[in-house]
């Protein structure tokens, strides 16, 4: 990862199905310290993975997730941590930090693929705090606007 200081640590509040425009979306919503909120639009075969990870659920065959931690695991890899850094024409972009034999490996993917596998492998997820702040909400405002259903 960058050497940026401006990161923050946060949390997977869980998966939701958020209305837009008249639709449902499945999204992942992150969670800082301070309670506010940020979701991420992700697909359904995603929303299934994250969701069954922070369940802890097994499924009778691994996911595709589940076979990288495996892999990973086999080959004595180990997430070190995932950053989301960036957003272009709305579409967020994060890294996948592995180590191996004491060398640090960085691999370009979707938020959702990272923090599907971070989970799985309790790897602590950062964001660029600038990108968190701009697209964050609160979470009492997420609550009294009904756009989304799931959260506690």
């Amino acid at each position: 990862m960058n050497s940026n200081t401006n990161l923050k640590e946060v949390s997977i509040k869980g998966v939701f199905m958020i209305n837009i425009l008249g639709s449902s979306v499945p999204s992942v919503m992150l969670e800082d310290k301070e309670g506010h909120l940020m979701p991420i639009h992700i697909g359904n075969s995603e929303a299934i993975s994250i969701n069954s990870a922070l369940r802890k659920e097994t499924m009778p065959r691994p996911m595709t997730h589940d076979l990288m931690i495996a892999m990973l695991e086999r080959l004595d890899s180990k997430i070190e941590s995932v950053l989301i850094d960036e957003k272009i024409d709305n579409i967020y972009y994060a890294r996948l930090k592995i180590i191996r034999d004491g060398a640090d490996m960085e691999f370009d993917a979707r938020p959702s693929d990272c923090i599907a596998m971070a989970l799985r492998h309790n790897a602590p997820i950062f964001i660029n705090e600038e990108l968190f702040m701009s697209d964050s909400i609160n979470k009492e405002s997420f609550l009294d606007s009904g756009a989304g259903t799931g959260i506690d």
